[in-house]
């Protein structure tokens, strides 16, 4: 289980010649999405300077308006890092995978043979659906998307299904998987800091993760049947023989992805289980694609190192294929570590403890509490940049109201991670969707209203949250202390059993 290196301001941790007010609170937060709105939107620079104004805001308001010393907002810096640094050290070592993989001819194998067993019109509906069984069986959303979501983009990419739309379907499986797996970080985190049992709050989930991913399933089963249309004739064929003009493709091929999964089954967490991909992949390259001796050990670790470029006679084949390796990931860990650094800064200032406080006092009836919950949930993604803090600030933050009002912890665990873990993938310079959009080679969003990114296809993003706020306004499956059974519609249904 994932655990944190420091714990989180709470409100009432903060001396009170330094605590700031509500307004002051604003200031940093206003102008960080000032600076991300007309930079990256109207300036279209990439996130990593709009971020950077935003530390500089941040620091310069926190010294010289708040009084905190240069070193506790360097201390947060460093916590800010720390706390990401899993996503970090996963960001270099997938890159490396990715590569290493698609030399190996496991990626363009996956490609190969999901040609002829899938077709357009089940896609993408398929596509979540592996996704979730994978990712709950390995407890990794992030380990799912860079592996098999890699090659399904590839798929679908040859079977004429727009690439956000494969990528929203992948994530939905893998946050899906991810959420319900006894397995995941993010879940054993949810559970900790909210002080709720494990498995009850995996059977809490359930129901609203079913809910929300039924509905995903009809909306993909239709964008399958009415946006893909049919396969130009001869296509499928070419481009499988441009991979096997290219890549030796056999059973042999597959071995790193037994490998990793195989770990992952084994119970080994993912930053171990990938790194043995990648020296598994390696291995494959040299021994199924013919790449022996010392030239062939230099080339898959050149591989490693600086990505692919395949040739082939198919243009879609090498935009496919190429990849970046462990230099290739720069531009999107910098993103991380800026917008991680600024995340440990709004925590360090008291910024992020001011701004739950004063939602948790606005809260009272179970309706505003659960929409508050998933609002602060959400809100720390954005200013945070971090999943973790999204389950950790609002689950340590709001637990005395959730007391107060005689409402089981299940509740608070639900609600965190139905409006936390999943909505990472939705921010840009989120670690979830700096990541995400980084393997999968799709931006988060682009384009006129966003349709040239996964987002507006990422429907359990937007769907997990929705479902948790009508539980809340109806009353549906709140469950209390001092009872076993769960409130029904405004209180009419009764005695529905444990969650």
């Amino acid at each position: 289980m994932v655990s944190l290196s420091f714990e989180p301001l709470a409100y009432d941790d903060i001396p009170e010649d330094e605590r700031p007010s509500l307004g002051q609170a604003l200031v940093p937060v206003v102008g960080m999405l000032l600076f991300l709105s007309v930079g990256a939107i109207w300036l279209e620079l990439d996130a990593h300077m709009p971020l950077l104004w935003g530390i500089a805001l941040t620091g310069l308001v926190g010294r010289y308006w708040y009084g905190v010393s240069w070193q506790r907002m360097y201390k947060g810096i460093v916590d800010g890092l720390s706390m990401g640094m899993q996503a970090i050290l996963i960001l270099f070592v997938i890159y490396m995978l990715i590569a290493t993989w698609t030399d190996a001819g496991t990626i363009p194998g996956l490609i190969y043979y999901g040609l002829e067993l899938l077709s357009p019109a089940i896609f993408l509906p398929v596509t979540a659906l592996l996704a979730t069984g994978v990712a709950f069986a390995v407890g990794s959303s992030w380990t799912t998307a860079g592996t098999l979501g890699v090659a399904f983009i590839g798929i679908g990419s040859g079977l004429g299904v727009p690439a956000p739309m494969t990528a929203g379907a992948v994530l939905t499986g893998a946050y899906t998987g991810d959420k319900i797996s006894p397995l995941s970080d993010t879940t054993n985190l949810a559970s900790a800091v909210t002080n709720t049992d494990l498995y009850t709050h995996i059977r809490t989930m359930r129901v609203g993760t079913g809910i929300a991913l039924l509905i995903s399933l009809v909306l993909y089963s239709y964008l399958g049947l009415a946006a893909t249309g049919s396969i130009p004739a001869g296509r499928v064929g070419e481009i499988q023989s441009a991979i096997a003009g290219a890549y030796s493709v056999s059973p042999v091929v597959f071995f790193p992805l037994v490998v990793t999964f195989g770990l992952a089954l084994y119970g080994l967490p993912a930053l171990p289980s990938l790194t043995a991909g990648v020296f598994a992949g390696a291995l494959t390259s040299m021994v199924a694609q013919g790449r022996l001796g010392v030239k062939g050990f230099i080339h898959v670790w050149d591989v490693a190192q600086n990505g692919t470029a395949p040739e082939t006679n198919v243009a879609l084949v090498n935009d496919l294929l190429a990849t970046g390796g462990l230099i290739g990931s720069s531009w999107t860990i910098t993103i991380v570590v800026a917008a991680l650094a600024l995340g440990g800064l709004l925590e360090r200032t008291g910024v992020l403890a001011v701004l739950a406080y004063h939602l948790s006092k606005r809260l009272h009836s179970v309706a505003g509490i659960t929409t508050g919950t998933a609002v602060s949930a959400f809100g720390m993604n954005v200013l945070a940049a971090e999943q973790y803090m999204s389950i950790v600030v609002p689950g340590m933050s709001l637990r005395g109201i959730y007391e107060e009002k005689g409402l089981d912890s299940r509740n608070l665990s639900r609600a965190v991670e139905a409006a936390g873990t999943t909505t990472s993938a939705l921010i840009p310079w989120n670690a979830g969707g700096v990541y995400m959009a980084g393997v999968l080679g799709v931006p988060v969003w682009a384009g006129q209203w966003g349709l040239a990114g996964y987002a507006p296809y990422y429907f359990l993003g937007f769907l997990s949250p929705l479902v948790l706020v009508v539980m809340g306004v109806t009353g549906w499956r709140i469950t209390y202390e001092d009872q076993d059974t769960t409130a029904g519609i405004r209180g009419a249904v009764e005695s529905l059993g444990d969650d």
